[in-house]
Formats: C-alpha cells, sequence, structure tokens
C-alpha cells in the first residue's frame, strides 16, 4: 500500500509528489497527521445517534476552499498531530469503547493506504461498528476502489455544479465531473441506505450540499442533478451551516444563509422528493466548529502546534 506514497495519485490533482521525501500538493506527507479524535454530535442524526459518531479529523485536505470551516487543519501548511497507523488503529478502539456508534474519516483520501492498514489492525482487534468515509466529494475513483470492502457508510460533498464557482472558490473547475463520478461509485460500492433497529444508519451514501451565499441558482440545480442520479439510491443532507470567517477577500461570501434562501432550497428539495435532512437555524454557529487541538489522540510522539 505505500508504494502509492511514491508518486501519488491519490486525489484528482493528481500531482505525482514522492510524499516519501516531501509534502504533495495537498500538504501531506507519508506520515499520518490528524488534529482530533472524539465523539462528534453534529453529524446527521442516523449518523450521530444518541451518543455521538467517533470522528476522526485529519489534517490538509486537497480541494482548498477558501471558506472552510476547518481551515485550521485543512490548509496546505496546517500541521497536526503524527500518528503511527498502529495508533490509528487503536484511536478507532478507543472511540469504539466510548461508545461511539460508528468511526467517521474527516477528509483522509491522501492518507487511504494508511487507513486501511489501520482498519484491518483494528478488525482484527474486535473493532465491528460501521465506518464513515467523509469527503469533500473531490476523490479519485482508483482510490474509492481501494476502500470497496472497507467503508459502511459515506459521507460526500456534492458543492457546485458550476465550473466557474468550483476554479472560483475551491481551485477546482472539474469539481462537478469528479463528484458526480466519485459519488456514483460509493452508491455503487454501498447501496441504497439500510438501518439498524434504532435507526442507526449501517450502511448507504449520504450526499451533502452546503449552500453558499448567493448561489441559490446553483444549489438549484445541484438538488436537481441528484434527483436525476440518485434519487432512489441516496440521501441527501441539505445544510446552511456555512459561517463565514475572515472572508474580507469573498465580500460576496462574507454572510450567512438567509431564512428565505433556505426555505426555498427545501421547497425545491421536497418538489424534487428527495429524502435526507434539513437543518436547523441552530447550526450556523462557530460553536459547531469542533477545537483542533489533539484531543483523542494519544501517543509519544511530539504534539506539533498550529
Amino acid at each position: 500500500m505505500r508504494e502509492w506514497m511514491k508518486s501519488c495519485r491519490l486525489c484528482p490533482r493528481a500531482c505525482g509528489a514522492d510524499r516519501t521525501h516531501a509534502r504533495g500538493v495537498c500538504g501531506a506527507n507519508d506520515r499520518i497527521e490528524a488534529a482530533r479524535a472524539s465523539l462528534h454530535m453534529w453529524e446527521e442524526p442516523p449518523i450521530s445517534g444518541t451518543r455521538g459518531s467517533g470522528t476522526v479529523f485529519f489534517s490538509h485536505c486537497s480541494l482548498g476552499c477558501v471558506f472552510c470551516q476547518n481551515r485550521q487543519i485543512s490548509r496546505r501548511e496546517a500541521a497536526g498531530k503524527e500518528l503511527s497507523i498502529q495508533t490509528l488503529a487503536q484511536t478507532f478502539l478507543s472511540l469504539e469503547r466510548q461508545g461511539a456508534h460508528n468511526i467517521n474519516l474527516v477528509t483522509g483520501a491522501h492518507y487511504v493506504p494508511q487507513i486501511i492498514e489501520a482498519l484491518a489492525i483494528a478488525k482484527g482487534q474486535g473493532l465491528s461498528i460501521p465506518i464513515v468515509y467523509n469527503s469533500s466529494g473531490y476523490e479519485s475513483l482508483d482510490t474509492l476502489r481501494l476502500l470497496d470492502g472497507w467503508i459502511d457508510i459515506y459521507l460526500p460533498d456534492y458543492k457546485y455544479y458550476s465550473s466557474y464557482y468550483a476554479a472560483r472558490y475551491s481551485h477546482a473547475a472539474d469539481y462537478r465531473e469528479i463528484a458526480v463520478g466519485a459519488i456514483s461509485e460509493m452508491v455503487r460500492q454501498t447501496g441504497v441506505p439500510q438501518y439498524d433497529s434504532d435507526g442507526l444508519l449501517t450502511r448507504g451514501t449520504v450526499i451533502r450540499h452546503l449552500m453558499l451565499p448567493g448561489l441559490a441558482g446553483d444549489t438549484a440545480q445541484v438538488l436537481r442533478d441528484i434527483a436525476a442520479r440518485f434519487k432512489d439510491t441516496a440521501l441527501v443532507s441539505l445544510m446552511r451551516q456555512y459561517t463565514p470567517f475572515d472572508m474580507q477577500d469573498w465580500p460576496e461570501l462574507d454572510r450567512t444563509i438567509t431564512d428565505a434562501e433556505y426555505a426555498e432550497a427545501c421547497a425545491l428539495f421536497r418538489d424534487l422528493g428527495l429524502g435526507g435532512f434539513f437543518q436547523q437555524s441552530e447550526a450556523v454557529s462557530e460553536s459547531f466548529i469542533p477545537v483542533f487541538d489533539g484531543t483523542g489522540l494519544e501517543d509519544t510522539e511530539k504534539w506539533k502546534p498550529y
């Protein structure tokens, strides 16, 4: 698996970096870096449940959204705690012991070979809860195929329909083409959503769309495309939690979503016959962003501050 690191093609950027000696475009080298592992109550209800989703926040990201709420850990210059594969496996097991309903891997595409090794170790030691892959939607098909059989629930974004907005705000004009292909592969792997007797999701794909200020038309196109492609095979989460931080360079994004904007999108969601989740206005709060201080990542390796 580690051979994937020597000329990296794990994400659609396909930068070809030898991550055993340097960092890729995403900012990651071949050592796992993460910033938090904890029970997380702010995912969709059948994922967080009553005890929380066992969430591991990985450092770095291949996409680079200008509005990223996890920018402390997603940017190329960000750091985190270096973890061995064995320690990551023990982190998964610790979260299960704490009562997590599932293991939630947040932005882990650039660590997929190591994650698979860690999952193999943890499952060999008794890990039995579902595995969630929480993704920007900007994923390589080859990397997703590595995960086939390891992931129970996919939680991808579908951020943009327009290549203009995708290029302007995430530096990825090819975002929609990549995301649609990636989500199709995720749905192929998981099949239709399945639940346990407590109403918790055990298998399936939940497509997230975060509304952005002024992009109501793009949101409408995203929802229509989801309905055309995935209405009967995936759930949809329509999110209004966008919170602007330090957006002086992007004044058009320097506000939250209005009640009227969200209500209009919810009406279209219903008209299209989509199934899934809406979000209350209380979700628009900085307090919903975790503290990335290394919580839950116990190891002898030195913590590197942000």
